[in-house]
């Protein structure tokens, strides 16, 4: 396979902006644009929003603090990560999550290694406007059920919300 050896540029504005549960994940640099190497995510997270507990094999996942306070979740930890930290979620780590703790939106940025997290959001979720949050509706079971099958497809697994309490 010929690398592209071509400098890229891409902001949030011109870029696919996708709704997930009450969040918005800005695709900044997807598996198409990386030789499925990286993944760049910009992610809008409304005050007591987040993913639910999830684990995956096969890539990594760092979460850049840009914006507010979140709290990343484990079974054996509760850590909170403020504007500026870093966290790192290592290669085939626990089953995790996070949750905005703030009273304002959180704004993440999203390291994966190798790239794919795109492709899982583009396929199980749906294209909003740049800069909005999705109607904060709560996943019908039919809904569910496909993000749990699209998320197998791509290397993760899916628990219920109440996990890791």
């Amino acid at each position: 396979m010929l690398m592209n050896k071509t400098i890229q540029i891409s902001n949030s504005a011109s870029s696919e902006t996708i709704a997930i549960g009450a969040s918005a994940y800005t695709i900044l640099l997807g598996s198409n644009h990386s030789e499925g190497q990286l993944t760049i995510i910009e992610m809008l997270v409304p005050s007591n929003g987040g993913p639910i507990p999830h684990e995956h094999k096969g890539f990594q996942e760092c979460f850049y603090v840009l914006e507010g306070e979140v709290e990343m979740i484990t079974k054996e930890t509760r850590i909170p990560a403020k504007q500026g930290d870093l966290v790192h979620i290592p290669l085939d780590g626990p089953i995790h999550c996070f949750k905005n703790t703030a009273s304002v939106n959180a704004r993440l940025l999203c390291i994966v290694a190798p790239a794919g997290l795109d492709r899982f959001f583009e396929e199980a979720g749906r294209k909003i406007p740049s800069g909005t949050l999705p109607d904060p509706a709560p996943p019908t079971p039919e809904q569910i059920a496909f993000a749990n099958q699209t998320a197998e497809k791509y290397g993760q697994k899916l628990y219920p919300k109440d996990y890791l309490d």
